[in-house]
């Protein structure tokens, strides 16, 4: 019984069948590696704003260290629902229709497990997120994926929704800005999509951890749409406009029934977020504002040189929308997804992620994260080029 295969046999049918993250087997080997440069990991590289950090201090010296209530601290939830309405444009009720989680993926995950039932239906667009095929699996559920395309600069295609959906099609799952393409809905896809999800009595899951990260005209969640409030769950969080990924802190807001049931689930799981990182999401909502834009436009910078810079190494890479990704294409390499980011690592000591971590729809692209310095960008793009031409 020392003999680990000796358990393979007991593993849970539907986790033993389940793919190590792309992303996390490709950084196995770049960590291994001095002098690289990295575009990779999708992670903020500005410390989290000093006012955040003092609320953090602040809290452990009045000695906030308990377990809070299942549902998370009331302050902010209270905070949590007078933000959403200004940046959703929705309304939820602080005590029954709103819950802190730890991080967004926790609120993805019990969403999931709330909702589905073994073999029903879940339509989600790729590329997309590493996470979500795998964890409507574990939740027992039939991962569904519809195409988003370079040529609709990877916004999701309503018609492409409606011809997916079967009679067994329970959710759908939404996240834009998206990652790992920068894509994003406009009003007149979302309010499309609403009309779908009415038609066939969906249920939405809308994950909008990029949406201050939006470097256009923003339009209301989909969950502000007609008929679709009382049908949707809005998952939002701090890692990514606030700098806060460390912190692990989400939430969800939706129905009362539906937050109720994922609370059950929370309450006997993970019983709260911590309540130190709960204080700080209270600071970033009442005073993280101005720090929050000013990342905003340093990351729309980075965007632009980014964008232009691939282009003129001869990779075909749209502006994106939103988030701090661009999914450049590289077929005219030659190469695979794979076998590009392999030798650009081996040769030229670049990180990028090949599209296929984000599903098969991922192929003959790359992701590239502009969540690090002008210098490093700068650097990575003269090395991109380099091998570019040495490839052509």
């Amino acid at each position: 019984m020392n003999d680990s295969k000796s358990h393979r046999n007991r593993i849970a049918d539907h986790i033993s069948s389940l793919p190590r993250s792309g992303i996390r087997d490709f950084f196995e080997l770049v960590n291994s590696m001095d002098d690289v440069v990295s575009l990779g990991i999708g992670e903020p590289d500005f410390v989290t704003p000093w006012r955040i950090r003092e609320a953090t201090v602040y809290a452990l010296e009045r000695g906030h260290t308990s377990y809070t209530s299942n549902l998370g601290l009331r302050t902010l939830r209270e905070e949590v629902c007078r933000y959403v309405p200004k940046r959703f444009n929705v309304q939820y009720d602080p005590e029954t229709e709103c819950i802190i989680t730890v991080g967004v993926s926790e609120a993805l995950d019990l969403a999931f497990r709330a909702l589905i039932n073994p073999g029903e239906e879940v339509i989600y667009h790729e590329p997309c997120y590493v996470s979500y095929a795998p964890s409507i699996t574990m939740a027992h559920g039939v991962p569904v994926a519809v195409p988003t395309k370079e040529e609709n600069d990877f916004s999701l295609d309503p018609a492409d929704v409606e011809a997916a959906v079967t009679p067994n099609t329970k959710l759908l799952v939404l996240n834009f800005p998206n990652n790992p393409t920068g894509g994003d809905l406009d009003d007149e896809k979302k309010k499309a999509l609403a009309e779908i999800a009415v038609a066939n009595d969906l249920i939405v899951i809308t994950d909008e951890i990029y949406s201050e990260l939006t470097y256009g005209a923003q339009t209301p969640s989909i969950a502000a749409y007609q008929g679709m409030r009382d049908r949707t769950l809005l998952l939002h969080g701090f890692s990514k406009a606030h700098a806060m990924t460390g912190y692990r802190v989400g939430y969800a807001c939706g129905p009362n029934d539906l937050v109720e049931a994922m609370m059950k689930i929370h309450q006997y799981t993970m019983l709260c977020a911590s309540i130190i990182a709960q204080e700080a999401g209270v600071e970033a909502l009442r005073h993280g504002e101005r720090d929050m834009q000013a990342m905003r436009d340093e990351y729309r910078q980075r965007r632009n040189v980014i964008t232009n810079r691939l282009n003129e190494a001869g990779l075909i890479c749209r502006k994106p929308a939103g988030a701090f990704y661009v999914f450049p294409r590289i077929t005219e390499t030659g190469l695979s997804s794979e076998e590009f980011a392999r030798q650009l690592l081996e040769k030229k000591k670049v990180a990028v992620v090949p599209g296929t971590a984000f599903g098969n729809s991922g192929e003959g692209y790359v992701r590239c994260s502009y969540a690090t310095s002008m210098e490093e960008i700068n650097e990575a793009m003269d090395r991109i080029q380099d091998f570019v031409h040495e490839l052509a």
